[in-house]
């Protein structure tokens, strides 16, 4: 039942991804997937639409296709908006990747949406991003000014711990993708891993993590459960930049995360050696050092596995209302 329940969520991941979004939204990132031109002509032709408290959350967003939210009001479509503030909740603490995002996105969304909103972004972490998403599910304003950043990983989690997470991903108003992602587990440092054959002659790996919804737990976790890699993981880190200060420290060998959230001065110092990646494609910022997990199973088993649980890897950093 689990296998066959993880077979649907890879199979939705990679629907929800697979040609929908345009590469030239990415410059602004959510930009033209939320308040595009089409959502925007939309939008100001939606004058005579009322307002209805029992609207859900999912009916205050346009089909992903019209990249808009429309929120109904008795007043012009224009003015919705005006005078007040739209907040996006980052179920992650400042400083990074998820955290940075969301503040690109704030720094441009205003001028993009009807009646010029103030933009804030308010932090709210917890159990990797899950806290954000029950709050947006049982405490935010339901009037389409709330829209939260949250871990893809937690989808998976949803299929494999419902009892955990409570949540029906299917049913919550996805808006789009803020960037996609292209992860890694790296080692850290001159005497830092470098290779996977050095990973397994390793008498443990520790890495950090937010909690067990997280992507960088899920990918640690398949590494361990499915290669029986000697990979130790702490929980309890706010974020990644807590992380990247303990692996400063020496309190962490590495991590596993988005090749994009890694500081660019460990980079650049050739500190930052990534060993596996979990997409196929390799980005040419990906160095061929980092092997495809895939190439490393052996068994159908193991395929199998590895197919249901990075499914959701598809899917980058989303976000919904």
């Amino acid at each position: 039942m689990i296998l066959g329940a993880l077979h649907a969520l890879a199979d939705r991941t990679r629907l929800l991804t697979k040609g929908q979004i345009d590469s030239r939204c990415l410059v602004d990132l959510l930009l033209c997937i939320v308040f595009g031109k089409i959502g925007s002509h939309l939008f100001r032709t939606t004058t005579s639409a009322r307002h209805d408290k029992s609207m859900t959350r999912s009916s205050l967003l346009l089909p992903l296709a019209a990249g808009f939210i429309a929120v109904a009001a008795p007043a012009h479509a224009d003015d919705i908006y005006r005078g007040k503030t739209f907040t996006i909740v980052v179920g992650f603490s400042p400083g990074g990747g998820y955290d940075l995002n969301a503040r690109g996105v704030a720094r441009h969304l205003a001028k993009h949406i009807p009646g010029n909103p103030t933009v804030i972004v308010q932090n709210m972490p917890g159990a990797g991003s899950l806290t954000s998403v029950r709050y947006l599910d049982a405490s935010a304003p339901k009037d389409g000014t709330v829209m939260t950043a949250f871990n893809a990983g937690l989808v998976t989690q949803s299929v494999v711990q419902p009892e955990r997470v409570n949540l029906d991903f299917r049913k919550l108003a996805w808006v789009g993708v803020v960037s996609p992602e292209f992860r890694v587990c790296y080692g850290f440092g001159p005497t830092g891993v470098k290779s996977w054959e050095e990973l397994m002659r390793r008498e443990r790996f520790v890495i950090g993590s937010t909690g067990k919804a997280s992507n960088n737990y899920l990918n640690g976790a398949t590494l361990r459960e499915v290669f029986r890699a000697p990979i130790k993981q702490i929980l309890g880190f706010p974020g990644s930049a807590e992380q990247r200060l303990a692996i400063e420290r020496g309190e962490l060998d590495g991590d596993c995360g988005a090749v994009s959230s890694v500081p660019l001065e460990w980079i650049r110092d050739g500190r930052f050696h990534p060993f596996v990646r979990f997409t196929e494609k390799r980005p040419p910022d990906i160095p061929e050092s980092a092997v495809y997990v895939g190439s490393l199973a052996k068994t159908e088993e193991q395929k199998q596995l590895l197919d249901l649980l990075e499914g959701g890897e598809g899917v980058g950093r989303p976000v919904f209302m």
